[in-house]
């Protein structure tokens, strides 16, 4: 009998109200029951019907046409009573089916999954999934013994939805799909696509989410988000892995109730006007720090339920703190309970290996030319934004995505229609991604992380872009880091490492990125990276920030480096938290304070990041005692803003640079003061120009530059 079995193309054909010889049959499928009721009637018109069993599984009895009824189980476990899952119609609309169909369905989650539903007046879950190649799907769970027989779903025909209505079953229940593939085979049990919740790894299950009632107290601060103009806006953003952040010695995790009550203030205290999370989105392997996820609409459960992460965002925005959220869309892992061949055949990958395999990372390619795959991740980025109140995404390996020869030799890739290299249809993806962001995101930002020279990545969709907000600028961190892995003394060769990202710095609305990858396999830490005795190093590493956040372009910098980690970064140890009479680390950490401070309240340090106007080189061509001077403008002209770098370990004295106002220039940093375990070399608090011409100016400043040390000199106007 093909119930037994679990391979009935059509349960409703047989189970639930039917006329069968003019008499209405009721038929359910309970294997494994000891006895089996069918209950009408309320109160004392209650009634309760044995019903008879073929004695493999399948019962029925008469049940007139229209009369409401329940099925009574007796389980060798104990009795339950719910509706019968077969007495429902048709459930998931003609809209829901047409939108996903054609990839525009964003509001996915609420359709697909496991939803928390009530059908006449019987509470349960709708369980929907997609599976077109598949024979047949059931859902497995806790609340049916596991039993693949139990509850097979509906074949929406003509869609590949497959759906069942479940009453009873509430918040809190696991479950899993039960599929067979067109050719007859087995599959291993999938989680679901579309879960909001999953056990903890290492378990896989899918978990029954609870309807969203979180109380959100952001509302000022997502309109006064839609309001602004982020690239004129300061952003210093702080990478984390919340994980590894919270990490004890005894080597728990934490928990995003933990981190409101310690990362929050700590962002506070540093002045981080953002934090970007590494991938929240489930993962089955935590050494992949999330970038091979599987559930891309649920949260991590190593760190709590979703409504603790609602809660985490909510008290940032309490804070002042922008959240966002790293976003995988690159690829996915190959387990067997994934998206792997999901319905027996290549449903969310392509079928052939040299379009939908990652040689780099041994991981599976979305298909996003197929019109499902692309709506079911534009679903998700929105999802994030919507549903977590999420102020942006930073897209994960946009370049593997772009290119179909990525890291691929001749003859392992396949070119496009034209002929060329270019994947066309992740184009199309990225350009109706931030689109749709633009449009519903409320002023959420799109950040990439693109490592070519890809034209147009930060250019808008309507001027043939992909409409990114924003793009990681890996040419100056690459040049930055290489300039400063000299030694001093052959620095005078190597300074179109500083100047060269000038040229193109404002072709692109560029972040400057000290990322975790900057501090992992085998890379050291920052700290590392600079040459010199113990005291060198640490002036370096000062030097490098404060250049870092003086140069045009939004920041992001890495957990420890903001106070020189001795160590790469390591997700499985405890956070290398420094001792509070490390004096070196300690000034660091003060130099970075005060370099977020500085540059949040200082415009011409962030207005006019991405536009010529608010930059202007004033020495970059002094090879013999390797420093760089640059202005920086809050509007057109106004150069209220002198920075200097002296990149060796020799003080320079009466070191004269050409200013374009006349008046006080006061010292608003130093990245050698004594505060931050400097020598304290400086210009007693400010210097006043001269009338001698220097640089095309005819106003110069006669300054004493500190070792290795980065100055900032601000214009005062109202001084006498």
């Amino acid at each position: 009998m093909m119930l037994e079995e679990g391979r009935h193309p059509d349960p409703f054909a047989v189970l639930g109200r039917h006329l069968v010889e003019d008499i209405a049959l009721v038929r359910a499928w309970l294997p494994g029951a000891a006895y089996v009721e069918l209950v009408t009637g309320e109160g004392e018109g209650r009634r309760a019907t044995p019903m008879i069993g073929n004695g493999n599984g399948l019962y029925e009895a008469p049940c007139p046409d229209g009369t409401p009824y329940r099925i009574r189980t007796a389980w060798p476990d104990g009795i339950s009573e719910a509706a019968d899952p077969y007495s429902f119609g048709l459930l998931l609309s003609d809209d829901d089916i047409h939108l996903f169909a054609e990839g525009r369905h964003f509001d996915l989650s609420t359709r697909l999954g496991a939803n928390l539903r009530q059908f006449d007046g019987a509470d349960g879950v709708l369980f929907a999934v997609w599976a077109p190649n598949a024979s047949h799907v059931a859902v497995v769970g806790d609340f049916n013994g596991w039993d693949a027989r139990r509850h097979p779903m509906r074949h929406r025909l003509g869609s590949g939805l497959w759906e069942l209505f479940i009453p009873g079953v509430g918040p809190g229940a696991v479950y899993k799909y039960a599929l067979i593939a067109a050719s007859g085979e087995r599959l291993p049990w999938k989680a679901d696509p579309l879960a909001r919740c999953t056990e903890a790894p290492p378990r896989t299950g899918s978990v029954v989410a609870a309807q969203p009632e979180f109380a959100w107290t952001d509302e000022a601060w997502l309109e006064k988000r839609a309001r602004a103009h982020p690239m004129a806006e300061p952003m210093a953003t702080y990478e984390v892995h919340v994980g590894s952040w919270l990490r004890t010695e005894w080597g728990q995790m934490g928990s995003w109730d933990e981190a409101c009550d310690r990362l929050i203030p700590y962002l506070q205290h540093m002045g981080f006007s953002h934090v970007e999370l590494m991938p929240i989105t489930e993962h089955p392997f935590g050494g992949s720090w999330g970038y091979q996820p599987l559930a891309m609409f649920a949260p991590t459960a190593r760190l709590g339920p979703p409504e603790a992460f609602a809660r985490f965002v909510d008290r940032c925005h309490a804070a002042g703190i922008g959240v966002i959220l790293d976003w995988v869309p690159a690829h996915f892992p190959s387990d067997e309970h994934g998206l792997a061949r999901f319905d027996g055949s290549a449903l969310y990958e392509h079928e052939d290996p040299r379009q939908g395999f990652h040689i780099d990372w041994n991981t599976l390619i979305y298909n996003v030319g197929r019109r499902e795959v692309r709506g079911f991740l534009l679903a998700s980025a929105l999802f994030w934004l919507d549903t977590f109140h999420l102020d942006g995404l930073r897209v994960d390996a946009v370049a593997s995505m772009l290119y179909r020869d990525y890291s691929r030799k001749h003859g392992e890739w396949v070119p496009n229609h034209l002929g060329g290299r270019e994947n066309l249809e992740a184009v199309a993806f990225f350009q109706e991604l931030n689109t749709l962001v633009g449009a519903q995101g409320r002023g959420a930002v799109t950040i990439a992380e693109e490592s070519t020279a890809w034209p147009g990545v930060t250019k808008p969709v309507h001027h043939g872009g992909l409409g990114f907000h924003f793009k990681w600028n890996m040419g100056w961190m690459h040049d930055t880091l290489r300039y400063f892995a000299h030694d001093p003394v052959h620095r005078r060769h190597h300074g179109d490492d500083v100047t060269f990202g000038l040229i193109y710095a404002f072709s692109e609305n560029f972040v400057l990125p000290i990322s975790h990858d900057e501090v992992v396999h085998g890379k050291g830490s920052l700290l590392a990276r600079m040459p010199g005795d113990d005291w060198q190093r640490f002036a370096n590493l000062r030097l490098f920030l404060a250049l870092m956040w003086a140069h045009p372009g939004k920041k992001l910098l890495f957990m420890g480096c903001e106070f020189g980690a001795e160590q790469e970064w390591n997700v499985d140890a405890p956070f290398p938290w420094p001792h509070q009479d490390d004096a070196h680390r300690q000034g660091v950490s003060k130099l970075v304070q005060d370099l977020n401070a500085l540059y949040r309240a200082t415009p011409a340090l962030y207005r006019l990041d991405h536009a010529p106007e608010g930059f202007a080189w004033v020495v970059g061509d002094d090879a013999v005692n390797s420093v760089f001077a640059f202005s920086r403008s809050s509007a057109r002209g106004k150069a209220e803003i002198m920075v200097v770098a002296n990149m060796t370990p020799v003080p320079r004295h009466d070191y004269r640079i050409g200013v374009a106002r006349p008046g006080l220039w006061r010292e608003r940093l130093n990245s050698d003061a004594n505060s931050y375990g400097g020598s304290g070399l400086g210009n007693g608090g400010g210097v006043r120009s001269d009338a001698i011409s220097a640089h095309g100016q005819s106003q110069s400043v006669s300054l004493t530059l500190p070792p290795l040390g980065l100055i900032v000199l601000e214009h005062d106007p109202h001084a006498v």
